[in-house]
């Protein structure tokens, strides 16, 4: 692992810049549920590109395709062709597959091959390991690109810092980030977080979100696989590339925290974790399950745990409990204490997942800018300030956590073979 330079006092973010950025983002934009509206110009295309043709890759891509019926899917990256290959074989049987223009010179692979695609494309879904977010961001704002961005956006601070100047520098050239979140997309979550906001459970005193379930994919080891391919392809179980599962998976559930919190940032975070039942060697060095506490300045507290365990009780949900009543997020409900009940009433459509392209298309075709860049990078330095919390066995602050210097960057990208950093142990990692 590698430190990234120290900077000047003067110059490292704090926790109040995110509460002052973020006091008046992301509502009204993000939430189009309207339809696609008049184009600018009938005739013209917007060329999409996709970059990590994975699962969630080509679901995204083809989300992107059915929110606009102007849009061509042009080109894809993955650092391997077999992806790229096996993307396209979904698509041939898509609702969307007349629009799947991807001729083979437009076909990308390595490590840089996401700048030939961003070179020609106007609107790029983000989609491979989160390691790699930040450089494939940077890139295509500096090349004024739209972008959709796929959650999580970094796996450690420097990425973080890095992702927050894109996403100021996207917002100088009126370029759209749509953030990966999806629950901030989904109408039913939005209705109960605005009645958060105004005030239906009276003050927030406690919050518990949990992200319980069983084990994930692997992909095993191929004996002509170097180390770099083998950590690649099992990419969710090396914290360089995933940043755990607290940042991969359980940033969901954070992300309902902070935005029932109107995205300002806790103070501090004390965790615990480890490894039960993925001690293998092959699972890499991530832990399998983190119980976190936030706490902001004003004694709110918010109890996270997060676990993926086989054969054991799962549970995904979130408590937010006030001075009138309690709401529960993942099921639209609030109970008041005066014995009043609200549940969300669906009147349509609320693909969550599909939401979000269509709120990034229309804000294209409309000239409106949607920039989620803030709430994304607080969301994602909760789950990183979690996870250094556990790892180090150490109380983590939000300044700490943002200006840390730990970077999870391995020597050089190559098909050579790249040590596995150990796994953390509480009390003998530091806090870097």
């Amino acid at each position: 692992m590698s430190q990234s330079n120290s900077h000047h006092k003067k110059n490292q973010p704090s926790r109040r810049d995110f509460i002052v950025a973020s006091s008046g983002a992301v509502s009204a934009a993000i939430l189009a549920g309207s339809t696609i509206p008049a184009y600018a110009a009938e005739n013209n295309t917007l060329k999409v590109g996709l970059i990590g043709c994975g699962g969630r890759g080509s679901g995204a891509a083809q989300q992107a395709l059915m929110a606009d019926p102007n849009t061509e899917l042009v080109a894809m990256h993955d650092t391997f062709q077999d992806q790229i290959d096996g993307c396209l074989k979904k698509f041939k049987d898509s609702r969307v597959k007349d629009r799947v223009k991807v001729t083979p010179e437009n076909q990308f692979t390595g490590f840089d091959g996401y700048k030939d695609l961003v070179d020609v494309c106007d609107v790029i879904v983000m989609a491979s390991p989160p390691h790699f977010r930040p450089a494939h961001l940077a890139y295509a704002v500096e090349k004024g690109k739209h972008v959709f961005c796929e959650k999580p956006v970094a796996v450690d601070a420097p990425g973080i810092r890095s992702v927050l100047a894109t996403c100021a520098e996207a917002k100088k050239k009126n370029l759209n980030i749509v953030s990966g979140l999806c629950y901030r997309y989904q109408f039913a979550k939005q209705d109960t977080i605005q009645r958060i906001h105004d005030g239906e459970i009276g003050d927030i005193l406690v919050m518990e979100t949990k992200y319980n379930t069983g084990s994930l994919w692997h992909k095993g080891r191929k004996p002509e696989w170097s180390d770099m391919e083998f950590q690649l392809r099992n990419w969710f179980y090396f914290n360089w590339l995933s940043g755990d599962h607290i940042n991969e998976q359980h940033i969901h559930s954070l992300d309902k925290i902070a935005w029932a919190m109107n995205d300002a940032p806790p103070a501090k975070a004390t965790s615990s974790g480890g490894r039960i039942q993925r001690t293998d060697p092959k699972y890499g060095n991530v832990y399998d399950h983190f119980n976190t506490t936030y706490e902001w300045d004003n004694g709110v507290k918010a109890f996270s745990s997060c676990r993926q365990w086989d054969n054991a009780s799962t549970n995904v949900s979130d408590q937010i409990y006030g001075t009138k009543g309690t709401a529960r997020v993942q099921d639209h409900t609030i109970e008041s204490h005066k014995g009043k009940s609200w549940r969300h009433k669906k009147t349509g459509p609320d693909d969550m997942y599909q939401n979000e392209h269509n709120a990034l298309f229309a804000a294209i075709r409309s000239g409106d800018t949607i920039n989620n860049g803030q709430y994304m990078c607080n969301s994602n330095l909760m789950a990183i300030m979690g996870r250094m919390a556990a790892y180090t066995g150490k109380t983590v602050t939000w300044e700490e956590a943002l200006n840390s210097k730990l970077e999870l960057t391995p020597p050089a990208y190559d098909w050579v073979d790249v040590p596995i950093a150990p796994v953390a142990q509480p009390g003998i990692t530091e806090f870097i």
